[in-house]
């Protein structure tokens, strides 16, 4: 018999907070998607870096947004824009940071299981 499993992330199996935002974990079929939200201000190196250690995001993303506009700030000083519909794949080695008013808004398919997860080794 072939199984259907129904979750949400109204009810996520994990919640990663931080200031001006938070990170929405659902594991399901052996994957794990994230679902992040940031608050207008809201900077990687701000506000999940520095309690990390860190100056610049080591995890690989694949995702989409959702809404909302932020950048993709690459060490080699490169700074991509993302808005409502992009889907991206982003390298180690970035900052992040939220433009605009409006929340941002993004799906994660690809390195949810260690973003802005406060275990020795991840991001």
């Amino acid at each position: 018999m072939l199984d259907v499993i129904l979750k949400r992330f109204d009810q996520p199996d994990e919640i990663r907070t931080f200031e001006k935002g938070k990170f929405e974990v659902v594991r399901i079929g052996g994957m794990t998607i994230g679902r992040a939200t940031y608050a207008p201000g809201w900077k990687w190196s701000t506000h999940v870096g520095a309690a990390l250690g860190k100056r610049s995001c080591d995890v690989e993303h694949v995702g989409m947004v959702i809404s909302g506009c932020a950048t993709a700030g690459m060490d080699d000083g490169r700074v991509i824009e993302m808005k409502a519909g992009d889907i991206f794949y982003i390298a180690p080695g970035h900052d992040s940071w939220v433009i605009g008013d409006e929340p941002y808004v993004s799906l994660h398919l690809m390195g949810a299981d260690n973003y802005a997860h406060h275990k020795a080794g991840s991001q």
